[in-house]
This record gives structure tokens, sequence and C-alpha cells, in this order.
């Protein structure tokens, strides 16, 4: 099992990773980040992406879909952003988030190993 900071160290060990953050999407608050800098304000971006991620959430409730969201993809122009809902134990309400220069990065590899963090992490 993986503590946050070892977690978002694996996140930006994937190809092309810009930053990573933990967020607590009940209250927009990162848990934890690493990487971003000048380009990418990663607390800016945990609070931005807790809209979505809320907005998305009630959208699946209305739509009576009865599935849950695993991850949701923005594309940009320059940057994929990863953002994944956890669902271990105690993560309920958390998403891990991460931004990829998308000439560097696999999206299909980031999710995978997105997927890998998730399940090794314990909070």
């Amino acid at each position: 099992m993986a503590n946050t900071e070892t977690s978002l160290k694996e996140a930006t060990a994937i190809d092309g990773a810009i930053g990573a953050a933990l967020v607590d999407y009940t209250s927009g608050m990162a848990l934890g980040t690493i990487g971003g800098g000048k380009e990418l304000d990663l607390n800016i971006a945990a609070a931005g992406n807790t809209d979505v991620v809320r907005a998305k959430v009630r959208a699946m409730e209305m739509l009576g879909l009865g599935e849950e969201i695993e991850d949701i993809l923005i594309t940009l122009g320059r940057q994929y952003h990863l953002i994944r809902l956890l669902r271990g134990r105690n993560t309920n309400g958390l998403f891990l988030y991460l931004a990829l220069d998308r000439e560097r990065a696999n999206l299909a590899m980031a999710r995978h190993q997105l997927k890998k963090i998730e399940a090794e992490l314990e909070i």
C-alpha cells in the first residue's frame, strides 16, 4: 500500500506528466500536489476540476444510468487532463488529477498506470 506522497510521485513518473494532485471533491481542496509550476497551478486546477466532477456526478444521477465514473478526460491543444475518481476504502469523495503533455504522453498507458496507483493508494 502506498501513501499520498508516494502515489503522487508515481503519477508524475508517468511519461509526459506535468503535475498531479489528490483532491477532495467535497471541499475542492488538494490534499497533496506534485509538479505543475508556472505552467500549471495545481491548487487552482484542483478547485476547478472539482466543479467538473460534481457536475458529471449530478448528470449521472439525473440520467439514472446506475454506473460509476472511472475517469474523465479533458483534451486540450497541448495537454491531456485526466481525472480518476477513487473508489477504494476511505477514498470516497476523492480523485486523482493528472496533467500530461500531449506530445510526450501515451494516454492509454497513463490511464492504466493511474488505475494501478489507485489500487495501491491508502489514505
